[in-house]
């Protein structure tokens, strides 16, 4: 008979203000990131010709940009309660 113990203490301790901000962080890098693949694209797009898709394009890249800031809001929000 096997007995396994699972300690998962380090995620227990976490404060959830320490969460949520790392969680934040991290969804701003991922929308950066995003938003410069948009970019890259976009330039292929325009490239290709393809005039519509390349504005569409850097209008999601914007739209990203303004996610972040909404995201952004939330991260000085919580650093400013704590």
């Amino acid at each position: 008979m096997n007995h396994h113990h699972h300690h998962h203490h380090h995620e227990e301790e976490m404060p959830f203000t320490e969460k949520m901000e790392k969680l934040l962080q991290h969804w701003i890098k991922h929308n950066v990131d995003h938003a410069k693949t948009y970019r890259d694209w976009k330039g292929k797009a325009a490239q290709e010709d393809l005039v519509k898709v390349s504005e569409i394009l850097e209008e999601a890249a914007l739209a990203m940009t303004a996610l972040n800031e909404k995201l952004e809001q939330a991260l000085r929000e919580i650093s400013s309660s704590g």
